[in-house]
């Protein structure tokens, strides 16, 4: 059984966090996605994966199973309600990365989003390229150009329709333990190069993950990166960044509820403004300003 935890928020209801589970008997699967998604309307978010596992042959990466018996999951995911899915894999800078783990890497994510699409799911994109490294942006940036130059060949290659998908890259920073911060100015600058260099137009949404990032960085570079149009809507997909201060003030218990409800609509708030361009960092409390970086993080 695979299982999804989504969080659902609108103006007519309080913002729940809830969990799904998903059976797969056999089911038939419904006609090939064909038409264009709207960026902003995605809810219930379906994790498919068999996780991350060695690699043999490479750096000491990782690489992501999954893909045996994924089409007739994926049609019984869509029958139970499911219209999208993510894959995330990682790549990691200090291990080379190697040109096999990014081909692995590639390939498995461009195979998962034509599956998805043939069972009627619209694909999430997800190649998480990790903080961890001392490297400057520069090196970054490149790294974030050969993976997505792979992974834009390879989903070409399998007949994904762009229009069809939506990405969830990381931003393109400086490693964590590289000495010198970068400005959010900085890592518009560099994450908007990379996607003007390797994204088609065609795809309708950048949903950035955090990885790492304190709750305030990731909403201030997100808001960098709206402070001038872009060809895709670029707005926000974060785990630890949105839910970091929600689960802090909840701990568990029962009384706290509606504070770590309020909790998540700051952030929500913040990153909704910060998708627009129009966020400002003044008022946030000094726990929003916190790293969440661990070095080896796994999930």
């Amino acid at each position: 059984m695979a299982s999804a935890s989504f969080v659902k928020l609108n103006s007519l209801s309080s913002p729940r966090i809830s969990h799904r589970s998903f059976a797969h008997p056999s089911a038939s699967p419904p006609p090939r996605v064909s038409f264009a998604i709207r960026a902003g309307a995605y809810s219930d978010e379906l994790v498919k994966t068999a996780g991350l596992v060695p690699l043999p042959g490479s750096n000491e990466e990782s690489w992501c199973q999954g893909l045996d018996g994924l089409a007739s999951r994926s049609a019984e995911y869509y029958k139970q309600g499911a219209r999208f899915a993510k894959w995330r894999t990682v790549v990691s800078i200090p291990c080379g990365p190697s040109a096999l783990a990014v081909k692995e890497a590639a390939w498995g994510l461009a195979r998962y989003a034509a599956i998805s699409q043939d069972n009627g799911l619209v694909p999430i994109v997800e190649p998480e390229i990790l903080l961890d490294g001392d490297h400057p942006i520069e090196r970054t940036l490149e790294v974030a150009e050969k993976v997505w130059s792979e992974v834009f060949f390879y989903l070409a290659q399998n007949n994904v329709m762009f229009e069809g998908i939506l990405l969830k890259p990381s931003m393109v920073t400086p490693g964590a333990e590289h000495k010198n911060k970068a400005s959010p100015e900085t890592v518009a600058e560099y994450t908007l190069t990379m996607l003007k260099r390797r994204v088609p137009p065609a795809v309708p949404g950048i949903m950035f993950l955090s990885g790492g990032q304190s709750e305030a960085e990731a909403t201030l570079n997100l808001n960098a990166m709206n402070q001038s149009p872009n060809p895709w809507h670029v707005s926000f997909s974060y785990a630890r960044a949105l839910q970091n201060s929600v689960l802090r003030t909840w701990q568990g218990k029962p009384e706290k509820i509606e504070d770590s409800q309020k909790a998540l609509l700051v952030r929500a708030k913040a990153n909704s403004l910060a998708q627009l361009g129009k966020y400002s960092a003044e008022g946030e409390n000094e726990d929003a300003k916190k790293g969440m970086f661990v070095k080896g993080y796994t999930y």
